[in-house]
C-alpha cells in the first residue's frame, strides 16, 4: 500500500512540473485549461508500459497508427477554443480520451468521435468512468462531425485535414471556435488553424505548425 501512495504521489508531482515547466512557461494562462491539466491523470491514458513517460514533453504512440498529443500541444489547443462550464463541444479524433478528459474538465457537454473501434472502446471504458455524463461518444468518420448534437460553441479536431471540412464549420454556433490542423498547401508541413465563425462568415488564423496523424475517411 505505501508503494502505491508513493507511485501516486510521484505521478502527481510529475504533472503538476509537467503543467509548470512545459505549459506555463509556453505562454498558456487560461485557469481552467492549467487545472485541468492538472487535474487530469496523463498515465491512466497511455499503456501501462509508458509510465514513465507520461508525463515527458513529447507525443506517445497508443497503438493503431495513433499517437497521445505533447501535453503543451493538448492545452494550447484547448485554450484557443476559450470554453466556459457552459461550453458544447466537438470532438473528432477522441484517441486515448486524454484530450476529451481535459475538455471535460472545463466544458459542460463533450461529444467525441473516433473512427477506429478498438480505440473507441478502450477510452469509452474510462472516460465512462471520470465523466459519465459529460461525454457521449460515437464511432465513425470525423469528416461529418455530429448532425443531431449540433450546434456546438467549440470544435477540436486532432488530425491533420486537408482542408477544413464544411460540415464542420455548418455546426459550429456563431462566435464559435474552431481548432484543427490542416496541412499546408505550400509544403509538407501542417498548420494549426483557428478558425471563428462569425454572423458574415468564417475567419482563419494559422497559428503554428504542427504534426499530426492523417484525419482518415471511414
Amino acid at each position: 500500500m505505501a508503494d502505491q501512495k508513493l507511485s501516486e504521489a510521484t505521478l502527481t508531482l510529475r504533472r503538476n512540473r509537467m503543467v509548470e515547466e512545459q505549459i506555463i512557461r509556453r505562454g498558456v494562462v487560461d485557469v481552467a485549461v492549467l487545472d485541468a491539466m492538472r487535474a487530469v491523470p496523463r498515465h491512466l491514458y497511455m499503456p501501462p508500459v509508458l509510465i514513465e513517460v507520461a508525463y515527458d514533453d513529447s507525443p506517445q504512440s497508443i497503438g493503431y497508427g495513433q499517437t497521445i498529443s505533447q501535453p503543451y500541444i493538448v492545452a494550447s489547443m484547448t485554450e484557443q477554443l476559450g470554453l466556459t462550464k457552459d461550453s458544447r463541444v466537438l470532438e473528432i479524433g477522441t484517441g486515448s480520451g486524454y484530450q476529451t478528459a481535459v475538455l471535460a474538465e472545463i466544458a459542460r457537454e463533450v461529444l467525441t468521435i473516433e473512427l477506429i473501434p478498438e480505440l473507441a472502446a478502450s477510452a469509452s471504458n474510462i472516460l465512462n468512468r471520470f465523466y459519465p455524463h459529460r461525454v457521449k461518444m460515437r464511432v465513425g468518420d470525423g469528416h461529418d462531425g455530429w448532425q443531431e448534437g449540433a450546434s456546438f460553441d467549440g470544435i477540436i479536431v486532432t488530425a491533420a485535414a486537408d482542408e477544413i471540412p464544411a460540415q464542420l464549420v455548418n455546426q459550429m454556433n456563431v462566435n464559435g471556435r474552431m481548432i484543427i490542423p490542416v496541412r499546408s498547401v505550400r509544403s509538407d508541413l501542417q498548420e494549426l488553424v483557428l478558425a471563428i465563425r462569425t454572423a458574415a462568415g468564417v475567419t482563419c488564423e494559422v497559428l503554428y505548425q504542427v504534426r499530426f496523424v492523417p484525419l482518415r475517411r471511414g
